[in-house]
């Protein structure tokens, strides 16, 4: 601003454009926003809160925090790359006439829990792949596989039409769908975490029957018409058509909390991933706060007329890293593809931590 005699020289000479101008930018709420927020920076400023020192309180508290917290996952990740096991990649791309005895024993324990009751006939039968592709419903009710249970057999009969449809075993988790699709796994965790709802939208579009239904089915689920619980020894089948219920359901989510359906579908494999699940659904509501922070700053601000031209902007930013992602994915070492594989999944969570805590301190000096 002009020294004190400058001004009041301005003020009194040209009063009026002064008192003009000074009542437009006083009617301006961008502006005043603005000058209020220089003025709380000030003011703490003056006080001595944002002093640079060794010792900064709660902000050097939480810097602390996270740090601890990187160290975590850090010592996390090592302790997976060094003890993660093979098998998982080698029998979603081993085609199944090759399995040996034991790799058949590592698919029927995964078929589930209660598979532990036919283990030993198929040990003792030295079952491997070409065997097991010769098994129907006949041979498994006789000796010496004696499965009994009739759900039980529907349901080894089911994975068993599964294998012999694709050759290889399915994916069953998180790691063994990375390993088959690789650059899928890494655009979609991406993709998700920036723009979930044009995300959901591509799926729908172009990947409905082996992404999206199996992803709306298991976050909106289908409610049984009958008090009794159902069977969970059958595989649940992800390919029906969803109900008007489902349609509804997954839509209100969709439009207003898209992360919910993101984290509602790591919940549903806790069993699976007991950690990274909770990674993703930690991340998930970081990523909730943060947008309702970005929707209360446009609504303060009285910036929604210009909410359309950052949605198109925003759509733009994001067709073409898709675009540039397809093109350059071939050439990318995998060694850099699971580094940034990890660290979204990991180490973002940590960054958004921080990003909120930034944003519920300091929400009147945080950009749009």
């Amino acid at each position: 601003p002009p020294p004190p005699p400058l001004r009041d020289a301005v003020e009194r000479l040209f009063s009026e454009v002064v008192g003009r101008r000074r009542a437009e930018i006083q009617g301006n709420p961008k502006v005043s926003q603005s000058l209020l927020a220089f003025q709380r920076y000030g003011d703490q400023a003056a006080r001595g809160i944002l002093k640079t020192s060794p010792g900064r309180g709660a902000g050097g508290f939480f810097s602390g925090v996270l740090t601890a917290l990187t160290c975590v996952a850090v010592m996390f990740l090592v302790y997976h790359w060094s003890s993660g096991d093979g098998v998982h990649d080698l029998l979603v791309s081993k085609p199944v006439s090759k399995w040996t005895p034991e790799e058949v024993l590592f698919w029927l324990e995964h078929v589930g829990a209660w598979t532990s009751l036919y283990k030993e006939p198929f040990l003792q039968e030295n079952v491997n792949g070409r065997l097991l592709l010769m098994l129907g419903d006949e041979e498994l009710t006789r000796a010496p596989y004696n499965i009994d249970n009739q759900a039980h057999r529907r349901a080894v009969l089911a994975e068993l039409e599964r294998i012999k449809e694709l050759g290889v075993k399915p994916p069953q988790n998180l790691w063994e769908y990375k390993a088959v699709n690789a650059g899928k796994s890494l655009f979609l965790l991406y993709a998700l975490k920036s723009s979930p709802r044009l995300t959901i939208l591509y799926l729908y579009l172009f990947d409905y029957s082996e992404t999206f239904l199996p992803f709306l089915h298991t976050c909106c689920p289908a409610l049984s018409r009958t008090s009794e619980p159902m069977e969970d020894s059958l595989p649940l089948n992800h390919q029906v058509h969803p109900s008007w219920c489902q349609w509804a359901e997954f839509l209100v989510k969709y439009l207003l909390l898209p992360y919910q359906l993101i984290a509602e579908f790591a919940w549903d494999w806790l069993s699976v991933h007991y950690w990274t699940s909770r990674f993703i659904i930690v991340n998930a509501m970081l990523l909730s706060v943060l947008e309702g922070c970005v929707l209360w700053r446009f609504y303060n601000r009285a910036e929604i007329r210009s909410l359309p031209q950052k949605m198109w902007g925003h759509l733009w930013r994001m067709s073409s890293q898709g675009f540039a992602f397809a093109l350059f994915w071939p050439v990318i070492p995998q060694f850099v593809c699971n580094c940034l594989f990890y660290w979204a999944l990991y180490f973002n969570p940590i960054i958004n931590i921080d990003l909120v805590v930034q944003q519920l301190m300091h929400p009147d000096t945080q950009g749009p």
